[in-house]
């Protein structure tokens, strides 16, 4: 074998084998990725969550808003990346206690109930007028502060992961002001896990206010986040002065 045939050759197996270790470091990367992933999320391979799906309150029967079923969508596509399977379950017919499995709320307590049971026994310090009519429809309080809606200019969802008391597997809310809100939020996450995760750790517990800004030209894109709520959500409102 002369020099150029055996450069040629050497040449090759070098080739060869970079390529195999950048393909098995590329393997090793997006397999830490994908388990970071499930551990946020609660959706370890082959596991099942729950996915409580919310009515749409503008119509007599059962219904769910666009937004909201694009939401859910969303939802899906990150359940099936990690590997796992989702029960779809009607908020109104959801029995399930916290932490048995991961769990994916969307609406407000208007349109879902299970939203309201968990402002409730997690997030006591938010309120939310469910009236119907007047410029207090929808608004919500946490913190002292009140955000209303102003109906596709600026509008404001809750976005959280919660765990019950000794639960192993998380809920995560979007609880918003229409349902572009909430499909907002769910995207949000969707976009932003990696850097929530590195916040918060993969099993921290958090509560964001995020605002939607200019929703008839942007529709869910454009999601500003307000302020990190978590410690004012979570601590029981003080009673009125009587």
């Amino acid at each position: 074998m002369n020099d150029d045939v055996r450069n040629i050759v050497l040449g090759l197996v070098a080739s060869g084998i970079s390529a195999a270790a950048g393909w098995f470091v590329r393997t090793l990367l997006w397999r830490r990725q994908l388990r970071c992933k499930q551990i946020f999320f609660g959706l370890p391979a082959g596991s099942e969550c729950l996915l409580v799906v919310n009515q749409d309150p503008s119509t007599n029967g059962w219904g769910v808003a666009r937004h909201d079923a694009f939401a859910l969508l969303e939802i899906s596509a990150l359940i099936k990346e990690c590997g796992a399977h989702a029960d779809i379950v009607v908020h109104d017919a959801a029995r399930q206690g916290i932490g048995v499995r991961t769990e994916f709320c969307v609406g407000g307590p208007v349109s879902n109930r299970r939203t309201e049971a968990h402002l409730r026994s997690l997030l006591p310090g938010v309120a939310v007028a469910t009236g119907h009519g007047g410029p207090e429809e929808g608004a919500l309080t946490v913190g002292g502060e009140t955000y209303r809606v102003d109906k596709g200019t600026a509008e404001y969802v809750l976005l959280a992961r919660l765990t019950g008391p000794g639960g192993s597997r998380p809920v995560f809310l979007a609880s918003g002001q229409r349902s572009v809100t909430n499909q907002a939020a769910i995207r949000y996450l969707a976009r932003h896990h990696k850097q929530l995760a590195h916040r918060y750790g993969l099993d921290g517990t958090f509560c964001l206010l995020l605002k939607v800004v200019n929703s008839d030209a942007y529709g869910p894109d454009m999601v500003e986040l307000v302020s990190d709520v978590t410690a004012a959500a979570t601590t029981p409102a003080p009673s009125p002065a009587r």
